[in-house]
């Protein structure tokens, strides 16, 4: 009778979020998980069909919050006129960077497994697809730039690569070190004056 309880999903998913963030995706046992959750492993085929499908129903929520007001962003700057573009650069990004820390430290543990131990599942490229859209918007902006008539120096994308990943691999920090909300914005808040700095002087002729 436990195994049909209104809780039972919940107790796998506990038990998943520990076993997966002591050992990784690849490294978590699924036997394991099961024994802590106090259920059958025929119980656990009833909810999940894999270790992945597990992994996902935690992190999945999370991935979707994160990428869609990431994408949102993106999107909403730009649809701007190309003429307004640049009075508004960095005001969005500024506002997404602080909606996130604050969700990334109310959601630490799922979050810390979407960026710390999704290797070998779907997830694994998270952050690098994240980095990917920031490269494609930043030379789309500098050719709005260009049609704007400024003469702003061409910036090779495997160094607005390299830039991009240092960016979101310094913010995310703040996850994997587990910093309070206070610290972790005024970290953040300091990260973007060292890329906006950066970017300006990269931008001048």
């Amino acid at each position: 009778m436990q195994e049909h309880l209104p809780d039972t999903l919940e107790k796998i998913q506990k038990a998943a979020l520990e076993e997966f963030s002591r050992k990784g995706f690849r490294g978590a046992s699924l036997r394991q998980i099961v024994k802590q959750a106090g259920v059958t492993t025929g119980a656990f085929y009833g909810y999940f069909s894999s270790k992945e499908a597990l992994f996902a129903s935690i992190v999945e929520p999370h991935a979707a919050a994160l990428m869609g007001r990431f994408m949102e962003t993106q999107i909403s700057f730009a649809e701007l006129p190309e003429s307004e573009q640049p009075a508004h650069m960095g005001q969005d990004s500024g506002v997404y960077l602080h909606w996130m820390v604050e969700y990334i430290c109310q959601h630490r543990e799922p979050v810390k497994l979407l960026l710390c131990c999704a290797e070998g599942t779907d997830y694994e490229q998270f952050v690098h697809r994240m980095v990917e859209v920031e490269v494609e918007s930043t030379l789309q902006y500098i050719k709005v730039l260009h049609r704007l008539g400024q003469n702003v120096p061409e910036v090779d994308p495997q160094l607005c690569h390299i830039l991009a990943s240092g960016m979101f691999s310094g913010i995310f920090e703040v996850v994997i070190h587990d910093m309070p909300y206070e610290q972790a914005m005024c970290y953040v808040n300091q990260l973007r004056d060292f890329y906006t700095a950066g970017w300006l002087k990269l931008m001048t002729p």
